[in-house]
C-alpha cells in the first residue's frame, strides 16, 4: 500500500517499505511505506490547501460528511474489522465494535459541532461591539497507537473535522492497513482531495517530521508517557496546541462489601479485553484482607476461563500481543514479581501448542501477594497481567492507588456509597468508575491527571480542543 494523501494513493518519496504482520500467526498480510520529512512536507502542505476552502464549508455541511462516513463505516463493518483482527489480533467480535463505537463518535461530533457558540458580552458600550467567535485552530497532526488504532483516531479526527480543521494522521507502524482504507472511505463518500490524508512510518522520522513541521497548528497524540514528552518538547518550538492522552497504571480498589458477584466479572474484562493492551485497563488490584483469599481464587478461575487464540476463530475472547517488545514486558514483569514474593495464581508462561507457536500469545495472568517493590504495581504493563495487594482500610488502598505518576484511571467496589464516593473523590485520576466499568461515554471528556496527558478528549471539552477563540472590538 502506499500513503493516502490529497485524494490519492501517493508512493514514498524513498521506495522503502515496511512489512505488516498478522500477530496470531506471524505472516506478513501487507507492505507499508517508510515516510521520510519530506513525505510528511508533502502530506501537510496538501492539508494545508485544503484548509481554507474546508473551513468555509457551512458546519451542517460538514456534519453531514461527517455522519455520511459513519454510515459508511457501519455499512462496511465487517470488512473493516477483518482488517483490524488482522493487524491487532483482537477477537473479531471485538474490531467489529471497535468500527461501530467509532462511527458513534463521529455522530457524536457532527450533532456536537452544530451546538458550538460564540458570544456577545452585554458591555452596553454606545459606539462598540464585542465578539467572541470560534476558528478552527489549522493543520492537526493525528498520532493513533496499535492498540484502538481506529476509535482512538477518530477520538482526533472527528472534532477536527467538524470544526473546520485538516488532518494528517500516522497510525502506529503495527496497525496502518485501516487507517489507510478509511481515509480511502471519506474520500468515497466526498470528502474533498486534502482534508483527511494518512502517512506511515516510525515515530522518530516521519511523527516528528510532522511534529516539529511549521506549519500544523495542533497535535493530538495517544501513547506512551515517554513519547508524549519527547513529542511536546518538540511541539513547543513552534508552540503548538497539544492534546495528550498517554499512559496508565489504572488501579482498582475492591472493599471487604463489594459485591463480588458484580466487580469480578467487570474486574476481569477491564483486566483482560484486548490481551490488556489499553491505556485505562486494570494493571493493579488493591483488596481489603477480608475477602483478599476469596476474592483471588474466584478471580483467577474467571480468568481461566478465557478462550486464548487467532481473533478470527468463533468463540476465542483474547488474542495475542500486537508484537514482541509488548509481549516481552508481560513476561518481565511476570518474572520480576515472582523473584520479589508474588504467588502465581493463573497464566504467567508463554502458550505453547500449534495454533500458538507462531505468534505473541500470553494468557491471563493473576499474581497475588504483590506490593510495590514490583515493576507489575508501578509501570504500565500493558498486557494480560495483574497484581492483586492486601491492604487492611480503604484509606490505604487510596494511598497506594495515589501513588504513582500516572493519573488515568481508577476504579471502586464497595457497597457503602458514601465510602465508594469519598474514594472516588480522592483517587487521582481523571476518570473514576464506581460499582461498575464500562467503557468511556461520548459526552463527556476522557483523558488523565499527573503524567498520564494533557487536555481531554470526547464530549463538547474534546471539541474545544481544536478550536481557537478570537475576539473581535467592532467600532460603529
Amino acid at each position: 500500500m502506499n500513503f493516502f494523501v490529497d485524494g490519492k494513493w501517493v508512493p514514498s518519496v524513498s521506495g522503502r517499505s515496511v512489512p505488516v504482520r498478522n500477530p496470531a500467526t506471524g505472516e506478513v498480510f501487507a507492505e507499508v511505506p517508510l515516510g521520510t520529512a519530506e513525505d510528511a512536507d508533502q502530506a501537510v502542505r496538501a492539508a494545508q490547501a485544503a484548509f481554507d476552502g474546508w473551513r468555509s464549508r457551512p458546519t451542517a455541511e460538514r456534519a453531514t460528511l461527517l455522519h455520511a462516513a459513519a454510515a459508511e463505516m457501519r455499512q462496511r463493518a465487517d470488512e473493516l474489522a477483518h482488517r483490524l483482527t488482522l493487524e491487532v489480533g483482537r477477537p473479531l467480535a471485538g474490531s467489529r465494535t471497535e468500527i461501530v463505537r467509532s462511527a458513534d463518535l463521529l455522530d457524536y461530533f457532527a450533532e456536537e459541532g452544530l451546538r458550538l457558540r460564540g458570544e456577545i458580552p452585554l458591555l452596553n458600550l454606545p459606539d462598540e461591539r464585542v465578539l467572541v467567535v470560534k476558528e478552527p485552530v489549522g493543520v492537526v497532526v493525528a498520532i493513533a497507537p496499535f492498540n484502538y488504532p481506529v476509535n482512538l483516531l477518530t477520538f482526533k479526527l472527528g472534532p477536527a473535522l467538524i470544526t473546520g480543521c485538516t488532518v494528517v494522521a500516522k497510525p502506529a507502524l503495527d496497525t496502518p492497513i485501516t487507517t489507510l482504507h478509511l481515509a480511502e472511505l471519506f474520500h468515497s463518500i466526498g470528502f474533498p482531495p486534502g482534508v483527511f490524508n494518512v502517512v506511515t512510518g516510525h515515530g522518530t522520522e516521519i511523527g516528528m517530521a510532522l511534529v516539529e513541521h511549521p506549519i500544523p497548528r495542533k497535535i493530538g497524540f495517544t501513547g506512551g508517557t515517554a513519547a508524549g514528552k519527547r513529542i511536546a518538547a518538540a511541539a513547543a518550538q513552534t508552540n503548538k496546541r497539544l492534546t495528550l492522552e498517554l499512559g496508565g497504571q489504572c488501579p482498582a480498589i475492591v472493599c471487604d462489601d463489594a459485591n463480588l458477584d458484580v466487580a469480578i466479572p467487570a474486574l476481569v474484562r477491564q483486566t483482560f479485553d484486548n490481551s490488556g493492551q489499553f491505556c485505562y485497563r486494570v494493571n493493579r488490584m488493591y483488596v481489603q484482607r477480608g475477602i483478599y483469599e476469596a476474592f483471588g481464587e474466584r478471580f483467577a478461575d474467571a480468568a481461566r476461563k478465557l478462550v486464548v487464540g487467532n481473533g478470527l476463530r468463533p468463540g476465542c475472547q483474547m488474542g495475542p500481543l500486537v508484537n514482541e517488545s509488548t509481549f516481552r514486558k508481560s513476561e518481565e514483569h511476570v518474572r520480576d514479581a515472582l523473584a520479589k514474593g508474588a504467588r502465581l495464581l493463573a497464566g504467567g508462561q508463554r502458550l505453547t501448542g500449534p495454533e500458538y507457536e507462531r505468534g505473541y500469545f500470553w494468557p491471563p495472568t493473576v499474581l497475588t501477594h504483590t506490593n510495590h517493590s514490583m515493576l507489575l504495581m508501578t509501570e504500565e504493563t500493558f498486557g494480560p497481567v495483574v497484581g492483586l495487594m492486601p491492604v487492611e482500610t480503604l484509606d490505604e488502598a487510596i494511598t497506594c492507588a495515589n501513588d504513582t505518576p500516572y493519573g488515568l484511571a481508577a476504579y471502586v467496589f464497595s457497597q457503602n456509597l458514601a465510602n465508594a464516593l469519598r474514594a472516588a473523590e480522592r483517587c487521582e485520576a481523571g476518570s473514576v468508575w464506581v460499582n461498575n466499568i464500562h467503557r468511556s461515554y461520548n459526552q463527556v471528556p476522557f483523558g488523565g491527571y499527573k503524567e498520564s496527558g494533557l487536555g481531554r478528549e470526547k464530549s463538547h471539552y474534546g471539541l474545544e480542543e481544536y478550536l481557537e477563540l478570537k475576539t473581535i472590538y467592532l467600532s460603529l
